[in-house]
């Protein structure tokens, strides 16, 4: 438990990080705007202007202990992770605060375990990548779905978008991400078939059956660090893909009164264990912009307590998944 409410968002002016700034501010936090750009930080900083902001990069790291001086905690939100994620952490661990980010990519949420687990532990802190829509929200549904088993035979994850709209950081993260794809199979982390498996998903109103490819993210590594699975899959629906793919694809449309775009998703995860069958379902609007109340939530309940580890840890394993969920429903996320 602490008083101190500043909090560095390295990325600050980049498109999920102006999300992340934008709910710490009003939920009383002071965030601290941090990033490389200083051009961009000067004009993010004009629209806050009672708020502190800080020049650091990855390649300097006096400039990243200067970013985080005085924070209880540090949001990354500036990828590709594979590049600025252990950068970050390092400077966390030098301060002995703590670490959050929002990868979707695998191989920085791992990592995160390899390499900085026991340095965690020591300092007193928590080190929680993934904390955001990809990840972080399958973790906390697979997590309360699982609902008091100990293990699972297989966990399948649906996504639907119906449009996406990359951002920059996207689309830079995809083409540094040269890495194979993991799943979960008979116990082990193992790498995803060529060409990956297809299948059909029946959601709820309005996406219905949809057409589905497999695409594990961050949110395999996560769950499978704390849960007994057998089989772990991830899919998502063809036609965001499709945008994803084609350069042409503007970036997100967002509405000037909330900075969200229009798009909607469902996220549906179906756990089962023998004959059981129990499902968990979030809808929402803007993967991008519902990241913010996700991460910014993880930070509240670590700061004041309401965790149950710390060293480098997930959002299943930490918080109590349900009540979790349940702080963000209605207002962020509609839970079934």
């Amino acid at each position: 438990m602490t008083s101190n409410r500043a909090v560095t968002v390295f990325g600050a002016y980049g498109h999920t990080g102006r999300f992340v700034v934008a709910e710490l501010c009003r939920r009383g936090w002071a965030p601290i705007l941090s990033g490389r750009d200083t051009g961009k930080l000067e004009a993010l900083g004009a629209e806050h202007p009672t708020l502190e902001w800080r020049v650091a990069s990855i390649e300097d790291p006096a400039s990243l202990n200067r970013a985080i001086d005085g924070a209880v905690a540090v949001i990354n939100c500036a990828g590709p992770f594979l590049d600025t994620a252990t950068p970050v952490v390092e400077a966390a661990l030098r301060a002995h605060i703590h670490y959050l980010d929002i990868t979707a990519e695998q191989r920085a949420v791992l990592d995160a375990f390899e390499h900085h687990g026991d340095a965690a532990r020591s300092a007193g802190i928590a080190v929680l990548p993934g904390m955001a829509f990809y990840g972080g929200l399958a973790d906390l549904l697979a997590t309360a779905a699982m609902d008091g088993w100990l293990e699972a035979d297989a966990i399948d994850i649906g996504i639907a978008l119906d449009s996406w709209h990359p951002t920059a950081g996207t689309r830079l993260t995809g083409q540094r991400n040269h890495y194979p794809r993991l799943v979960v199979t008979n116990g082990r982390l193992a790498a995803l078939t060529n060409p990956p498996p297809m299948r059909n998903w029946d959601f709820p109103a309005p996406f219905g059956t949809q057409s589905m490819v497999a695409l594990p993210l961050s949110e395999t590594i996560t769950i499978s660090r704390h849960m007994r699975v057998q089989q772990l899959h991830s899919y998502i629906n063809l036609a965001p893909l499709e945008d994803l793919r084609n350069p042409n694809t503007p970036p997100p449309a967002t509405s000037a009164a909330t900075g969200r775009s229009t798009q909607r998703f469902a996220m549906e995860v179906v756990v089962r264990n023998g004959e059981e069958v129990r499902r968990t379902t979030a809808g929402g609007q803007d993967i991008y912009a519902i990241t913010a109340p996700l991460v910014v939530e993880a930070v509240e309940r670590i700061v004041d307590g309401r965790h149950r580890t710390l060293g480098v840890t997930t959002a299943g394993a930490t918080f109590d998944a349900s009540h979790f969920l349940g702080a963000l429903s209605p207002g962020h996320l509609q839970i079934s």
